[in-house]
């Protein structure tokens, strides 16, 4: 796995993100798909995330990652579902079925993206699978995986510590009053049990959270270099993407009805 050249992608590798190709797609993007690869590259590294809304909505799919995917479906990028039908002697075998989030269809052929934001990390293996049969039936030039990227990995815990703790967020109640007092009961109690031992609430909070939702056996970078060092999904060509610790805004919260001087500078 290396390192994409030519200069393709490099606002993504400026902005700290992690890129990598396999089996020459550098090459088949900068001569046969340069303008889509650039377009990509570009709502990419627009693309953020608040701390509030990434907290609110549990570390899954929150709404500024849907309208990633949303803006990725705007600009072509289409969900669709190709259908394989065999024929031997003129009998129709059972037909199958691969179905792609994001397929970009273009005069030289096609690109398939998928975004694994927060999934267990077999997905890995349907995504790289899938990309391996669609290119060898042709139906693919190029697979393409966006996950989380090492920085955010190892980073994101401490963020979210930091971020509680600059906006004196020291109790369950003051993440109600954010709309994030939703949660299952088993991670109130982990938090609470941590608190009872003389652990800060913003470092309980963060540990039991990063522990839940971004875990090591979830969709994160090392867990996709891991299955491209052993081959899956060889020989598709492939464009792995991490997105990266600084795509998270550290915006403020807003508070509805907060307590006297919980936010006073």
């Amino acid at each position: 796995m290396a390192g994409i050249g030519g200069g393709m992608f490099e606002q993504l590798q400026d902005h700290g993100f992690d890129v990598a190709v396999t089996n020459h797609a550098g090459a088949i993007l900068t001569h046969d798909f340069a303008s889509e690869a650039a377009a990509l590259a570009e709502r990419l590294s627009g693309f953020s995330v608040s701390m509030a809304e990434l907290i609110g909505g549990g570390g899954g799919e929150s709404g500024q990652t849907q309208r990633l995917r949303h803006a990725l479906h705007d600009a072509g990028w289409r969900k669709h579902r190709f259908h394989v039908q065999t024929i031997v002697d003129g009998i129709e075998r059972e037909g199958i079925s691969h179905e792609v989030d994001h397929v970009r269809f273009c005069d030289p052929g096609a690109l398939a993206l998928e975004v694994e934001w927060n999934n267990k990390d077999p997905f890995f293996d349907r995504d790289l699978e899938n990309f391996q049969r669609l290119h060898a039936l042709s139906a693919i030039s190029v697979g393409i995986i966006v996950t989380r990227g090492a920085s955010f990995q190892d980073g994101i815990r401490t963020r979210i510590t930091d971020w509680l703790h600059d906006n004196a967020l020291t109790s369950e109640d003051d993440l109600e009053r954010l709309g994030i007092g939703d949660r299952t009961a088993r991670q109130k109690s982990r938090v609470a049990a941590q608190v009872s031992r003389g652990t800060p609430f913003h470092e309980a909070f963060a540990g039991a959270f990063t522990a839940d939702k971004f875990g090591p056996s979830t969709t994160h970078w090392a867990k996709l270099e891991d299955r491209i060092r052993r081959g899956v999904g060889n020989p598709c060509p492939l464009v792995l993407i991490g997105l990266p610790l600084g795509i998270i805004s550290d915006a403020a919260p807003e508070v509805e009805a907060a307590a006297p001087g919980l936010f006073d500078t």
